[in-house]
């Protein structure tokens, strides 16, 4: 993930949960493909819910509010996500559980003020690029503003690498630099 253009789905509303993202009775699974089928179902049941809306289908951004992910700590959640096809979500906060879930599993959350996401919110329909080499969002009206994220976890989605995958890119210098000071690793 590197440079993402993408119509954005909106829904805006504070504290949505991990249940609410995918309930449990989808917990079952080890397998990751499929989730997208629960993915806010509850919410789905409403007719006029935004990720029932064929516009929004191929949309690969979420702009959600306050506190997306909160509840149980349910890696489900941004596997469902994914599978969905959603490859970046934009909020306020972020429950700290599910940030760090998301960028283990190639979903970037990106933190921005409130106001900017109710300004997010007031443009919808629209199009918004995330640039996570330079670290931007920028909207449809072309102003931009800067997200952090951890650069180990900014490497990490940039290469789409996992935690494994890092280490064994890196297994070379983690060795020499083991046998230099400790010499545990043979």
């Amino acid at each position: 993930m590197k440079i993402i253009h993408s119509q954005i789905i909106c829904v805006p509303r504070n504290d949505i949960d991990t249940d609410i993202i995918i309930p449990a009775e989808y917990l079952s699974t080890t397998n990751k493909v499929g989730l997208g089928e629960g993915l806010f179902k509850a919410l789905r049941a409403d007719k006029n819910f935004v990720f029932n809306n064929p516009k929004y289908r191929q949309a690969k951004i979420l702009v959600a509010g306050n506190n997306f992910g909160c509840g149980s700590s349910r890696e489900h959640a941004p596997w469902a996500l994914k599978d969905w096809g959603i490859d970046v979500v934009i909020a306020p906060s972020f429950a700290d559980i599910f940030k760090n879930n998301s960028m283990k599993n190639q979903l970037l959350p990106i933190a921005l003020p409130e106001k900017i996401v109710r300004k997010i919110f007031q443009m919808d329909p629209c199009k918004i690029t995330v640039d996570l080499p330079k670290q931007i969002v920028t909207l449809q009206d072309k102003s931009i503003h800067k997200f952090e994220i951890d650069p180990y976890r900014k490497e990490c989605l940039i290469e789409e690498l996992d935690d494994l995958d890092y280490l064994f890119r890196n297994l070379k210098a983690i060795k020499n630099y083991d046998k230099k000071h400790r010499g545990f690793i043979r």
